[in-house]
């Protein structure tokens, strides 16, 4: 099978290791890690551009290497060929390998950060990116000096201790070991960040189940959404998380438009 694979950079070092061994020929486009903070509907908008660019005639399927990630997929549309992705709230489970042990670690482990080389290496968002994200917009993470220059001196301290610090809520730090590792560096950076923080650290085994079959054509409903062409994805509040749901009424695999706008709703 030929496959287009759209992912979030945090996956690359996991992921190449996927399609090195996978049996599919796969191509591989990774988009910045940042586009997780600017917000569902930009997000969607830039996910949707990126799919909709795929040749209709050199792949089979394309596969998105994303959780639902506060609704940034939803409503993504599935134009010419299938969309394919994990049943997932967020990264941590596909690090994780099901959302059974994410889980069970989420519910005995309150209050816990997660660290993968991804989010290491590829940290936060830069440039365009940096400047719409949520975050930006709202304060979080701006320097006392940047409120002082904007609010005065007296409102500067209570902006700065409200909003400045978006780790507080923390108090452990889990390193998933994925075995693509090249070193002990990232475990080593890991340990330091929660030494500073006062943080428990802890590592942990990661699991490369999901991703290995998301890239292999592995697409068992339990643990995949496979929406067909002229579907959408839709959020659910429950263990399914995503679902498909057909595009009313039908625009020809969303291209043509119905009263002047794309049926699906999106451009």
């Amino acid at each position: 099978m030929r496959l287009k694979l759209i992912a979030c950079e945090i996956f690359c070092r996991e992921l190449c290791a996927a399609v090195a061994a996978s049996p599919n020929t796969v191509s591989v486009e990774f988009l910045p890690k940042g586009l997780h903070d600017i917000g569902a509907g930009p997000m969607r908008e830039r996910l949707q551009e990126r799919i909709d660019a795929v040749p209709e005639d050199q792949f089979e399927a394309v596969a998105l290497g994303y959780g639902l990630c506060n609704n940034g997929i939803a409503g993504l549309c599935a134009r010419t060929r299938p969309l394919v992705v994990p049943r997932a709230h967020d990264c941590i489970t596909l690090f994780l390998g099901s959302r059974e042990r994410y889980r069970t670690y989420f519910d005995t482990h309150p209050g816990t950060y997660f660290h993968t080389t991804g989010w290491i290496e590829r940290g936060g968002s830069a440039g365009e990116l940096e400047d719409l994200s949520i975050q930006r917009r709202i304060g979080l993470g701006r320097r006392r000096e940047e409120w002082i220059a904007e609010y005065g001196e007296d409102n500067a301290e209570y902006l700065a201790s409200v909003l400045g610090d978006s780790s507080r809520g923390y108090s452990r730090l889990t390193f998933i070991e994925m075995g693509v590792e090249p070193d002990d560096s990232f475990e080593r950076h890991s340990r330091a960040y929660a030494r500073e923080k006062g943080w428990i650290f802890e590592k942990i085994r990661g699991d490369m189940t999901l991703l290995r079959d998301l890239v292999d054509g592995r697409w068992d409903e339990e643990r995949f959404l496979t929406v067909p062409p002229g579907s959408r994805i839709k959020a659910r509040y429950d263990d399914a998380i995503v679902a498909a749901e057909s595009i009313e009424p039908a625009c020809e695999s969303c291209r043509k438009t119905v009263g002047g706008k794309k049926s699906c709703g999106i451009g």
